[in-house]
Protein backbone atom coordinates (compact mmCIF):
# COMPACT_ATOMS: atom_id res chain seq x y z
CA UNK A 1 0.00 0.00 0.00
CA UNK A 2 1.72 3.22 -1.07
CA UNK A 3 1.53 5.65 2.10
CA UNK A 4 0.04 9.23 0.90
CA UNK A 5 2.11 11.13 3.26
CA UNK A 6 4.71 10.12 1.28
CA UNK A 7 3.57 11.40 -2.37
CA UNK A 8 5.54 15.04 -3.60
CA UNK A 9 4.22 17.91 -4.05
CA UNK A 10 3.23 18.61 -7.75
CA UNK A 11 5.63 20.80 -8.71
CA UNK A 12 5.24 23.38 -11.83
CA UNK A 13 8.37 24.86 -13.63
CA UNK A 14 8.73 27.46 -16.26
CA UNK A 15 12.39 26.99 -17.39
CA UNK A 16 14.37 29.74 -17.74
CA UNK A 17 15.95 28.88 -21.73
CA UNK A 18 12.64 29.09 -23.14
CA UNK A 19 10.78 32.04 -23.84
CA UNK A 20 8.03 33.02 -21.01
CA UNK A 21 4.02 31.56 -20.89
CA UNK A 22 1.76 33.98 -22.70
CA UNK A 23 -0.73 33.26 -20.57
CA UNK A 24 -1.63 32.21 -17.41
CA UNK A 25 0.23 28.43 -17.43
CA UNK A 26 3.19 26.30 -16.35
CA UNK A 27 5.12 25.13 -19.17
CA UNK A 28 5.88 22.18 -17.54
CA UNK A 29 3.91 20.35 -14.50
CA UNK A 30 5.51 17.24 -12.68
CA UNK A 31 3.53 14.81 -11.37
CA UNK A 32 4.82 12.72 -8.37
CA UNK A 33 6.00 8.96 -8.11
CA UNK A 34 3.49 7.04 -7.02
CA UNK A 35 0.56 9.73 -7.87
CA UNK A 36 -2.92 8.57 -8.89
CA UNK A 37 -4.22 10.01 -12.08
CA UNK A 38 -7.30 11.44 -12.80
CA UNK A 39 -8.86 11.96 -16.55
CA UNK A 40 -11.63 14.25 -16.62
CA UNK A 41 -14.32 14.66 -20.07
CA UNK A 42 -14.56 17.97 -21.12
CA UNK A 43 -16.85 20.08 -19.42
CA UNK A 44 -19.10 22.20 -20.95
CA UNK A 45 -21.57 25.50 -20.53
CA UNK A 46 -24.32 23.23 -19.40
CA UNK A 47 -26.59 24.23 -16.40
CA UNK A 48 -27.87 21.76 -13.38
CA UNK A 49 -31.23 22.26 -15.89
CA UNK A 50 -29.64 20.58 -18.69
CA UNK A 51 -29.60 24.35 -20.18
CA UNK A 52 -27.33 25.67 -22.18
CA UNK A 53 -26.98 29.25 -22.53
CA UNK A 54 -26.15 31.53 -25.75
CA UNK A 55 -23.40 33.54 -24.94
CA UNK A 56 -19.82 32.14 -24.11
CA UNK A 57 -19.32 33.88 -20.97
CA UNK A 58 -22.38 32.32 -19.66
CA UNK A 59 -21.01 28.76 -20.82
CA UNK A 60 -18.08 30.11 -19.52
CA UNK A 61 -19.42 30.33 -15.77
CA UNK A 62 -21.53 27.10 -15.98
CA UNK A 63 -18.17 25.46 -17.28
CA UNK A 64 -16.01 26.66 -13.95
CA UNK A 65 -19.06 25.62 -11.55
CA UNK A 66 -18.73 22.21 -13.22
CA UNK A 67 -14.95 22.01 -12.81
CA UNK A 68 -15.09 23.16 -9.53
CA UNK A 69 -18.28 20.14 -8.55
CA UNK A 70 -16.15 17.60 -10.63
CA UNK A 71 -13.23 17.88 -8.47
CA UNK A 72 -14.85 18.11 -4.81
CA UNK A 73 -16.69 15.07 -6.21
CA UNK A 74 -12.99 13.24 -6.01
CA UNK A 75 -11.48 15.40 -3.43
CA UNK A 76 -9.58 16.91 -4.99
CA UNK A 77 -9.19 20.83 -5.65
CA UNK A 78 -7.10 23.00 -8.16
CA UNK A 79 -3.56 22.16 -6.86
CA UNK A 80 -4.17 18.78 -8.23
CA UNK A 81 -5.02 19.63 -12.04
CA UNK A 82 -2.14 19.24 -13.90
CA UNK A 83 -3.24 19.94 -17.62
CA UNK A 84 -6.09 21.62 -18.99
CA UNK A 85 -7.42 21.60 -22.47
CA UNK A 86 -9.58 24.38 -24.02
CA UNK A 87 -11.58 23.83 -26.84
CA UNK A 88 -13.78 27.25 -28.17
CA UNK A 89 -15.57 27.74 -30.93
CA UNK A 90 -15.55 31.82 -31.21
CA UNK A 91 -13.05 34.06 -29.31
CA UNK A 92 -12.88 33.68 -25.83
CA UNK A 93 -13.39 36.85 -23.63
CA UNK A 94 -9.81 36.61 -21.67
CA UNK A 95 -10.76 38.75 -19.14
CA UNK A 96 -13.64 37.13 -18.13
CA UNK A 97 -12.12 33.85 -18.67
CA UNK A 98 -9.13 35.13 -16.44
CA UNK A 99 -11.16 35.61 -13.53
CA UNK A 100 -12.80 32.77 -13.25
CA UNK A 101 -8.94 31.38 -13.79
CA UNK A 102 -7.91 33.29 -11.33
CA UNK A 103 -10.57 32.25 -8.92
CA UNK A 104 -9.65 28.48 -9.25
CA UNK A 105 -6.11 28.69 -9.46
CA UNK A 106 -5.01 31.28 -8.15
CA UNK A 107 -1.48 31.71 -9.14
CA UNK A 108 -0.35 27.96 -9.58
CA UNK A 109 -1.00 27.69 -13.13
CA UNK A 110 -1.29 23.67 -14.62
CA UNK A 111 -0.06 22.91 -17.96
CA UNK A 112 -2.22 24.37 -20.68
CA UNK A 113 -3.22 24.07 -24.21
CA UNK A 114 -5.75 26.07 -26.09
CA UNK A 115 -7.69 25.98 -29.60
CA UNK A 116 -10.05 27.45 -31.39
CA UNK A 117 -12.09 25.02 -33.91
CA UNK A 118 -15.10 24.87 -35.91
CA UNK A 119 -17.55 23.03 -33.51
CA UNK A 120 -17.46 20.93 -30.50
CA UNK A 121 -20.11 18.12 -29.77
CA UNK A 122 -23.48 20.09 -29.69
CA UNK A 123 -23.86 23.32 -31.97
CA UNK A 124 -25.00 25.13 -28.90
CA UNK A 125 -21.76 24.34 -27.35
CA UNK A 126 -18.89 27.58 -27.67
CA UNK A 127 -16.41 25.86 -25.18
CA UNK A 128 -15.26 22.61 -23.60
CA UNK A 129 -12.33 21.95 -21.11
CA UNK A 130 -10.88 18.80 -20.21
CA UNK A 131 -8.79 18.70 -16.92
CA UNK A 132 -5.83 16.38 -15.63
CA UNK A 133 -5.69 15.96 -11.84
CA UNK A 134 -3.04 14.03 -9.89
CA UNK A 135 -3.12 13.37 -6.32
Amino acid sequence: MINKQNVTKIQRVNPTNIPSPVGKYSHITKIPKNADIFVASGQVGVDRNNNIPESINDQVENTFKNIADLLASQELSADNVIKVNIWATEEIDWDYLDGKWDSLFGTEYPSMTIAYISALGLPELKIEIELWAAK
